[in-house]
């Protein structure tokens, strides 16, 4: 039977067809979230073996990097720090996990070539494997914020369940940001520097160092920009401040629209990124 349904991938049976095996490929990757799950693992593993801290070197480094440009930007731009640094770690270590997710996203498939091309395992579990992947590193940069929500006494007023909810709109939305570019970067190798390039002009446009109340209110540098709305859904409940509707509507509706699109775009492909690779 998988021998079959790895042979699939190659035949074109009809747009219903190849949306029934997406599904089936969706379904039989949920079935093994704790393969997607070992996989990421096994990746942080490789990739810090050996070093003493593992992957505590990059949430020191991060560390620093919080610091340095919130004691920095907060005289500059004349705030106070109890202020400015949380806010600065917050969007520091969030925004740095969505451009994780994204970015490594473009090697979904291409480091799965070996393993795709010899067996009939799902495709989703790829994807799932480099948002668990992400996600693991969430869990180190997490003390970085735990850190300064303690230390400026925001735990008083955090809502952690309304961020709760904020991160999983975050992960369901560049997830299939992650997928999208995945397929794309299958099929043409240059994609990875696009995206790169793009994500890094997204963190210059996004309040990430910058405080998002100086443009005002209803700003298209806000309100049109995608990172900015998934950014406020996490921050702003750690803060203690409210979120705004339009920024859930935004979100859910980016959802929505973003796995419809990135889904069909897969059924189309899903026969043929084996022979992109």
């Amino acid at each position: 039977m998988e021998t079959a349904t790895h042979m699939l991938r190659t035949g074109r049976r009809g747009t219903l067809f190849e949306y029934q095996m997406a599904l089936r490929d969706l379904g039989a990757s949920t079935q093994r979230l704790s393969l997607a799950w070992s996989l990421a693992w096994h990746d942080i593993v490789s990739r810090y073996r050996g070093s003493i801290l593992g992957p505590f070197w990059i949430t020191l480094s991060m560390g620093l990097m919080v610091l340095g440009i919130g004691f920095l930007y907060a005289a500059l731009f004349q705030i106070p720090l109890r202020e400015f640094l949380p806010y600065v770690a917050i969007g520091i270590v969030f925004f740095g996990i969505m451009t994780g997710i994204v970015t490594e996203g473009c090697e979904t498939f291409v480091q799965a070539a070996g393993m795709l091309s010899q067996t009939s395992l799902p495709m989703f579990t790829f994807v799932w494997r480099t948002v668990l992947r992400n996600l693991i590193n969430l869990a180190h940069h997490l003390i970085i914020v735990v850190a300064v929500l303690l230390y400026f006494a925001y735990w008083k007023v955090s809502n952690v369940p309304l961020a709760v909810l904020g991160l999983a709109l975050m992960v369901v939305n560049v997830s299939w940001l992650s997928m999208l570019v995945g397929i794309a970067s299958a099929r043409f190798r240059d994609i990875p520097q696009v995206v790169g390039s793009v994500m890094q002009f997204a963190m210059f446009m996004t309040p990430v160092f910058w405080k998002a109340d100086r443009f005002g209110p209803n700003h298209a540098v806000l309100d049109l920009n995608p990172f900015y709305h998934l950014l406020e859904a996490v921050r702003a409940p750690l803060l203690g401040g409210v979120v705004q509707p339009r920024s859930y509507i935004f979100l859910v509706g980016m959802a929505v629209v973003g796995w419809l699109v990135t889904f069909t775009l897969f059924a189309r492909t899903r026969r043929r990124i084996v022979h992109y690779l």
